[in-house]
């Protein structure tokens, strides 16, 4: 009886405890079936259906509470699992069972694309992180980042490993093929006919040192002033002017300056010329600008008249003038040569017939003659912006008439013209060739020397000006690249020469070499290092026409001292100073130079309020002067030491100062004087032995601020310096001397 009833409590037992993990089971079920379910919101707007638990009516659903017979467990638990498979529609139709679609979670940047010739600002834009990162990672490959900048070109292995190291892949981009355009440029018309063309007036360049009066000659010949209104009394620009003599012929003469600044100018005007007179003064004779006037005549090969000017002085020497010009191959009439000389005087107007009449006769002897009619060709002389009418030109036709209406083409600008003005400023109908005219209607300003040509529609204008600016794009593409591979050959030189000396390292010795040559470059930010290396001064250049700005463009591009502080022209332009220069240089932290522009007083108070300096010339070495003076400023202060004076040690002693022995120095002051509060340094044998100020100075036992010259005087340094009979002690202070660049701009 007692095992029968002992077995029944076991079994009631067991039955308990069935229960109760079946509860905890289908607790745990539920709540599955719950998740699922929220999990299943987020896809709404990808399936556009809804999860709703289903009621089963065959297995209705049991409270958590109840606790299910044992017979129906197992089809409570198959009915469970089964309801997060179930869908229904808003109406609640079972629509059957679906599955859902897998989605990929989202990796940022998980491949990325490798092109060729990758720099390290492009790699780093290509995996959408910062440059620091990809420095960092250089480094933990081994790779020496000093000598790499945001443009460096980066080995093909290197950008592989920089990946793996970011945890990522990496796929090569698929080559974009770009067809090849087609030509739209506009050229020069053949050679006319001969029998087609027409006399035409000489053009004429005067060329000269400056301050030889070329302008002056200019002025007799036209009965002006304009040397008067010059700044500086000098040329700054090329003038261009027809001028008609007494006899009826008409001149066009180029006026261009003689400073050494505007050798382009100088050089552009004898390409476009006929005929050049060389302005030598009588007294001064042969100098450096004539010289390159000379060579410029020659490397356009356009004849010369010498005009001999300042004849009236008494140390005029006209001969000397001549027999200078021999050593540059301009030989005159006199001996023997082919070139015309006249002697002459503008500031008197001595002698200017002679000149006019040596002038017509070369001219007719030249038999200049063009075509008057069909499209129009011409050279832009000097370009700038007016306030009034935007972008003139003033240029020389070659070819053709200009009309109001015309359609022109002048490097990557182009015009409708809409006025045209002579040297006067009288508004002409039309322009032959070899008349100067000043041109109105420029969408842009072009470059001063561009070649002006006519074409058949503004449409026919847009097409020429796309393919100059696609042709330059093109032109820069390949300069880039030609730059980029010499600076890979470069790099990969430089790694290599640096892995020759880690060959014979462990890839564990290796990697602890490089990490300690280069873990102080890991705590700086690279920015931070580039900014803290450059010494630089950024600049805006500002001119009243292109040339000038040319000029001075051209004076900067000879800038030699980028070691002491570099030169950056971040931005040049025509015209006066505006507020975009004033935000271009608040960005960049530079300087306005402006030559014969001006600033109005908003642009003055807006650049004061922002701390920008404007800084305004009109005469250009004047200009030049002070961009050194702001380049030396920017140098730190060099240290010069000013000897005061000089003692030799005559005998040495110690004394017990406190536990301790002191050496000192029996002296005599050779020179000069002692003073304890300046700097002393010990000499032995000519080598600096010590540095630093005195511990000690006495006389005859008492303490002294200064001991002069044939006193003797006891004195101490440092503890740990002892003195040897013969040194020389050596008194001075040390003063900061401003430096000044060392550029030398060459006038």
């Amino acid at each position: 009886m007692v095992p029968v009833l002992f077995l029944k409590f076991i079994i009631f037992i067991v039955e308990k405890m069935i229960q109760r993990m079946m509860l905890k089971l289908e607790n745990l079920v539920q709540l599955y079936c719950a998740c699922r379910q929220l999990h299943s919101l987020s896809y709404r707007k990808i399936h556009r259906t809804q999860w709703k638990p289903v009621q089963l009516s065959t297995y209705p659903k049991r409270p958590v509470q109840l606790h299910p017979p044992l017979w129906q467990t197992d089809t409570f638990i198959s009915v469970a699992l089964s309801q997060y498979r179930l869908l229904s529609t808003k109406e609640e139709k079972r629509v059957g069972k679906q599955k859902l679609p897998q989605i990929k979670p989202k990796i940022e940047r998980q491949e990325v694309e490798l092109q060729k010739r990758m720099t390290v600002e492009d790699l780093a834009r290509a995996m959408d992180k910062d440059i620091d990162h990809v420095y960092e990672a250089l480094l933990l490959i081994g790779i020496d980042i000093d000598s790499l900048e945001q443009d460096s070109v980066l080995e093909e292995v290197w950008i592989k490993e920089v990946i793996k190291k970011s945890g990522m892949k990496y796929k090569w981009a698929k080559l974009k093929q770009e067809k090849v355009r087609e030509n739209k440029d506009a050229v020069r018309r053949p050679p006319a006919d001969p029998a087609l063309l027409t006399p035409r007036p000489p053009v004429v360049t005067i060329l000269g040192h400056v301050d030889h009066g070329k302008t002056t000659l200019l002025d007799r010949l036209r009965k002006t002033q304009v040397a008067a209104m010059e700044a500086g009394g000098i040329t700054q620009h090329i003038g261009a002017f027809l001028v008609n003599l007494p006899s009826g012929e008409k001149i066009t003469f180029l006026d261009t300056p003689g400073h050494a600044a505007f050798s382009a100018m100088r050089a552009r005007g004898t390409h476009i010329t006929d005929i050049v007179i060389l302005v030598v003064a009588a007294e001064d004779g042969v100098m450096k600008q004539t010289i390159e006037s000379i060579q410029h005549a020659k490397d356009a090969k356009v004849p010369i008249i010498v005009a001999i000017n300042k004849c009236d002085k008494p140390e005029a020497d006209p001969e000397r003038v001549k027999k200078e010009l021999l050593a540059y191959d301009v030989i005159c009439e006199e001996y023997g040569g082919e070139v015309q000389a006249v002697h002459m005087s503008a500031l008197k107007g001595e002698n200017l017939l002679a000149l006019a009449e040596a002038t017509v006769a070369l001219a007719e002897v030249l038999e200049l003659k063009a075509d008057f009619t069909g499209l129009v060709e011409g050279t832009v002389i000097e370009s700038r912006t007016d306030k009034g009418r935007g972008p003139v030109t003033t240029a020389v036709i070659q070819r053709g008439t200009l009309r109001k209406g015309c359609i022109l083409v002048a490097g990557k600008s182009w015009a409708k013209v809409r006025l045209m003005f002579d040297e006067n400023g009288k508004t002409v109908d039309e322009a032959t060739p070899s008349m100067p005219v000043e041109i109105v209607g420029w969408k842009e300003v072009p470059s001063a020397g561009a070649e002006i040509l006519e074409v058949e529609s503004e449409q026919r204008a847009h097409e020429v000006v796309e393919w100059r600016n696609y042709d330059e794009k093109q032109e820069k593409i390949k300069e880039d690249m030609d730059v980029i591979e010499a600076k890979q050959k470069e790099h990969t030189d430089a790694y290599k020469k640096e892995r020759e000396n880690l060959g014979n390292l462990t890839w564990r010795q290796r990697k602890a070499a490089l990490y300690k040559t280069n873990k102080h470059l890991i705590t700086m930010r690279f920015k931070e290092r580039v900014e803290s290396d450059r010494n630089v001064l950024p600049v805006i250049v500002k001119g009243d026409v292109d040339g000038s700005t040319e000029a001075i463009l051209s004076i900067l591009d000879s800038y030699n001292a980028d070691n002491e502080c570099e030169l950056d022209v971040i931005h040049f332009g025509v015209g006066d100073v505006s507020e975009n220069d004033i935000n271009l240089a608040e960005t960049f932290n530079g300087i306005i130079y402006g030559f014969s522009v001006n600033a109005n007083k908003s642009i003055q108070q807006l650049a004061a309020k922002k701390g920008i300096k404007i800084k305004l010339h009109n005469i250009i070495y004047r200009l030049i002067d002070d961009l050194k003076d702001e380049l030396s400023s920017r140098l730190p202060p060099s240290l010069v030491e000013n000897i005061i004076g000089e003692a030799s040690v005559l005998a040495t002693f110690f004394v017990t100062v406190g536990k301790s022995k002191v050496p000192v120095a029996g002296c005599r002051v050779q020179k000069g004087q002692l003073d304890r509060k300046m700097l002393f340094k010990l000499i032995r044998n000519r080598d600096v032995i010590w540095k630093g100020y005195l511990t000690s100075l006495k006389h005859h036992k008492d303490d002294v601020q200064v001991i002069k010259t044939g006193m003797d005087c006891g004195l101490s340094l440092d503890k740990n310096i002892e003195f040897n009979i013969g040194d020389e002690i050596i008194c001075y202070e040390e003063k900061e001397v401003k430096q000044t660049i060392s550029w030398d701009p060459g006038f």
